[in-house]
């Protein structure tokens, strides 16, 4: 039920309701929840319940309240098409975001240059420094675009909330895609550094309207 009780006919504002047959509503796929020692957090297709296939066009997956280990750690992602036992899809990217100390000391609008990848296969980073604080943490989403398509490259975007390891806020915005035409069925989370510590990470799938 997506609590809109009627379909707005003939206005010009309101909210319209969902289109018969199950199309444009986020459905939950799976949930993972660090037990404080995780080295990683993976999301394959046709293990534990997961589906990352032609099911859905579009994946996305919310982090929430994600801890590290170790302070000033890169939180990242990569792809795998082989059922995961590989994660080094080659991706290129870009990386940029603002900031402000919690001082009011200085916020800006930045490039990071260390943070985008030209056909690299390592991980992409998507928030950096992140705080290991016991107050601190990282939160956002990522989302890939039809990852089983065997024709095209696999766009994705991400936007992060980062309390950064210095005191700051930061809010990183990363895009890219995977080049290879290759169905992507598997997506790896991890710090740089040492452990993820606590959080959690859902993958909706977001069905077709039509």
């Amino acid at each position: 039920m997506t609590g809109i009780v009627a379909q707005n006919v003939g206005r010009t504002s309101g909210l319209i309701k969902a289109a018969s047959g199950g199309g444009g509503v986020w459905t939950l796929i799976k949930t993972l929840t660090s037990d404080g020692s995780d080295d990683d957090l993976s999301f394959v297709d046709g293990t534990d319940d997961v589906t990352l296939d032609s099911t859905y066009p579009i994946y996305l997956f919310k982090f929430i309240n994600i801890h590290p280990e170790t302070d000033n750690a890169e939180f990242q992602f990569n792809l795998s098409i082989d059922g995961g036992s590989n994660y080094n899809v080659t991706k290129t990217s870009t990386y940029f975001y603002t900031y402000i100390y919690e001082s009011d000391a200085g916020a800006a609008l930045t490039y990071n240059t260390t943070g985008d990848l030209a056909q690299s296969t390592a991980f992409q980073n998507i928030a950096t420094n992140v705080g290991a604080d016991n107050d601190q943490s990282v939160s956002g989403c990522l989302t890939i675009f039809s990852p089983s398509s065997t024709t095209f490259v696999k766009h994705w975007i991400s936007q992060i909330s980062n309390a950064h390891g210095s005191d700051l806020m930061t809010n990183p915005y990363t895009a890219g895609y995977g080049n290879t035409t290759s169905a992507v069925d598997a997506v790896q989370f991890k710090f740089s550094a040492d452990e993820i510590q606590g959080g959690k990470i859902k993958l909706y799938g977001l069905k077709d309207s039509a």
